[in-house]
């Protein structure tokens, strides 16, 4: 016997149930969405918020982790490149980064100071700039540099540079202590990181070897141009009698660790001093045009074929991150600006719910651990 049919008006009933089920389901599925994207706002804005809020703690953290790192690429340097027993290149390599920083930390006490005892002199070359300045506009009564002063009172100001450099030397003690504790737990970390994530083998302790690798190689790469740009710039600002030549080349290279702008800010102060110390002004003029194209030549032919394509960060993120984690971490979130954002695109192009923010920061769209 064949089955009844239904009749015409049960049956558009159960389609308009099916039609009107399918439409909750897709308008449930549109609220989730648009609820994990809400949550996912509102999670970066508490973490940065949590950052910045514990900025004085973690910033000499973040700068001694800069260092471990430094001295870890030295040490795996020195093994591959010379024939040291394996004990004996991480004390080479923390004597090595250790005598730098400190000879550069006189370097810089030691020509600040120069230039203080120089600053009468330096009154006076300012004076007759600013009345060459006032005849070529045309101005009666050229300003002078007291009066400048004056007018703009910098005594108001010495409390917070006071406070400021009060923080510099609290930091600087704090980033040795914390890199003195992470030079002796170093082994123990491996081997936390191995049985945390299952064995070496797994995925998220390669991920954590990528990302210490690619950190290390940017780290790297960076001192190697900054050593090729300040050597360069050194040979020529000699011939130009300018002062202070290798405490300039020093605050060139230490720039070149801000990326994208960071070099080219730093190779415009000799020009300035220049202004400052040289008669002729068409010298600081040239010493510019030298310096920048050091740079530009550095930065795009150089740097690009040592470094390849390992970092993949969009070049306007670069700029972002740059100021994202200059304000949270300071000056020394600038310096790291572009290691912890490949940290975090690695981090979030691991995991579904957030992969969508590493391709967002990678350059092709294909994020990937370094």
């Amino acid at each position: 016997m064949a089955p009844r049919a239904q009749p015409l008006p049960i049956r558009r009933h159960r389609a308009n149930i099916r039609v009107m089920t399918d439409q909750s389901i897709a308008r449930t599925t549109h609220s989730l969405g648009a609820l994990k994207v809400g949550v996912a706002i509102i999670a970066v804005i508490m973490t940065a918020f949590a950052l910045w809020a514990l900025r004085q703690v973690l910033t000499p953290f973040i700068l001694a982790i800069f260092l471990l790192l430094m001295i870890g690429g030295l040490e795996a340097t020195l093994k591959r490149n010379m024939p040291l027993a394996d004990k004996a290149a991480l004390p080479v390599a923390i004597i090595a980064v250790v005598t730098f920083f400190g000879l550069a930390l006189w370097i810089i006490i030691d020509n600040i100071t120069g230039i203080v005892r120089e600053s009468g002199l330096y009154a006076t070359r300012v004076d007759t700039l600013l009345q060459m300045g006032a005849q070529a506009l045309g101005m009666q009564a050229a300003p002078t540099l007291a009066k400048l002063i004056h007018d703009t009172n910098p005594a108001k100001y010495v409390g917070s540079v006071a406070g400021e450099a009060g923080h510099l030397v609290e930091a600087f003690v704090f980033v040795l202590i914390y890199l003195g504790f992470m030079l002796a737990s170093r082994k123990g970390f491996q081997a936390k990181v191995k049985h945390l994530f299952g064995g070496a083998d797994s995925e998220a302790a390669t991920i954590v070897t990528r990302i210490q690798r690619g950190v290390e190689s940017y780290i790297w790469v960076q001192t190697i141009v900054g050593i090729i740009i300040a050597g360069a710039s050194a040979l020529l600002i000699w011939p130009t009698g300018l002062s202070h030549v290798l405490f300039w080349a020093f605050v060139i290279f230490l720039a070149n660790y801000i990326p994208a702008i960071g070099a080219a800010i730093g190779v415009l102060l000799p020009p300035l001093f220049g202004l400052l110390e040289l008669d002729a002004v068409w010298i600081s003029i040239a010493l510019l045009v030298g310096l920048e194209a050091v740079h530009f030549t550095v930065s795009h032919v150089v740097q690009p074929r040592m470094q390849g394509q390992s970092l993949n960060i969009d070049p306007i993120v670069v700029l972002l991150s740059l100021a994202f984690w200059g304000i949270i971490f300071g000056i020394g979130g600038a310096f790291l600006s572009t290691p912890l954002t490949v940290v975090v695109m690695a981090i979030c192009a691991e995991f579904p719910a957030s992969r969508g923010i590493a391709v967002l920061l990678s350059q092709d769209g294909k994020p990937f651990a370094p």
